[in-house]
């Protein structure tokens, strides 16, 4: 069945009134143009009656603006980057615009090809979790004026904003609270290993086992994923002088290193105990609720999203690197053994 889209002409004809007027009428533009109450109420009547819908396209052209921004997140199989994602939808659909969400596979051709399509559809801004080292391309698009916000992950060295968590923070206190109790053979399974937030919680980790004059380190894994954290908590239960504590760099890794355990029969936290960063409310429902290090995902959210917007309406901020802090959540995953406090 052929669907024929009610245009402007339809409603002029069906009104007996010129198609300027129902435009104006349409577009909010009655009072500007002093047209009178009668011809206004008549226009929304038989718009209404007709179901008329805006032709978007036709609107881009006349303001030139969207109302679009663009989102790209390394990966929507992360819960972390789908709960940024839903958050900043939200707080997008608030401002009257709506959200194009790219998923870079964590592969950064997939990120260039992603920017350059999205580049290409009169997008107003973009907010971005870049997925490598690599930022020629992304700055490219900055240079030429259109506003990008990093999250999460970011390149301090550039005049691009970003907004994420004080990570190295977050990895100190996750690590002093299993040294706290007692562990001393904490094995760390980190993530993508060039990434910001990556290199900081493995130096807050360090910090934290140096601080306490331990010096067995364990640090393996290079993605932040489910099999990440399946195979190499795999592989740790191979080593004669296993951890009794393991802390994960991501959730997903966290869901991948619990499979294993579970496969060898280990629980958590008789036999080994688990803290992860990042939270989630799944985290709440497993067997065992999991320790977490939350990050503020709606704050960081908030604030990208409302500095992309002042760029937008050309309302000058200052340029924000933002860092906020982290809390540790202490659930049931972390077994207290003959504490060295």
């Amino acid at each position: 069945m052929t669907h024929n889209r009610i245009k402007i002409n339809d409603i002029a004809q069906l009104t007996g009134l010129s198609t300027t007027t129902v435009s104006r009428v349409l577009n909010g533009k009655a009072k500007q143009y002093r047209i009178g109450k009668e011809s206004q109420e008549k226009i929304k009547k038989i718009a209404k009656e007709l179901n008329y819908i805006p032709n978007q396209n036709a609107a881009n052209l006349r303001t030139g603006r969207s109302n679009t921004i663009a989102l790209i997140v390394p990966s929507l199989n992360n819960p972390f980057f789908a709960n940024i994602a839903s958050n900043i939808n939200n707080e997008v659909r608030d401002k009257g615009y709506v959200t194009i969400v790219g998923d870079s596979d964590e592969d950064v051709a997939t990120e260039k090809l992603i920017l350059q399509q999205l580049s290409s559809r009169n997008i107003e801004g973009i907010i971005i979790v870049p997925c490598g080292n690599k930022w020629a391309h992304i700055k490219e698009l900055h240079d030429q004026g259109l506003p990008i916000v990093c999250i999460d992950r970011y390149f301090d060295n550039l005049d691009i904003p970003f907004v994420s968590t004080d990570n190295h923070h977050g990895a100190y206190l996750a690590t002093r609270h299993l040294i706290e109790q007692g562990h001393t053979i904490i094995a760390c399974i980190q993530g993508v290993k060039e990434s910001t937030p990556n290199k900081l919680r493995i130096k807050g980790y360090l910090d934290a086992l140096s601080e306490s004059g331990i010096k067995d380190i364990l640090i393996t894994g290079d993605e932040f994923s489910f099999h990440c954290g399946y195979i190499e908590t795999k592989l740790l239960l191979q080593q004669k002088n296993k951890p009794t504590a393991i802390f994960t760099l991501s959730n997903t890794i966290a869901m991948g290193a619990m499979k294993a355990l579970k496969e060898e029969r280990i629980k958590i936290p008789d036999d080994i105990s688990l803290i992860t960063f990042d939270d989630h409310p799944y985290l709440d429902y497993l067997a065992t609720p999991l320790s977490c290090v939350a990050q503020p995902v709606t704050d960081i959210s908030k604030i990208a999203t409302k500095f992309l917007f002042s760029e937008i309406n050309r309302n000058k901020m200052p340029l924000p690197k933002i860092l906020l802090k982290p809390n540790l959540n202490i659930k049931e995953s972390v077994k207290r053994l003959n504490s060295r406090y």
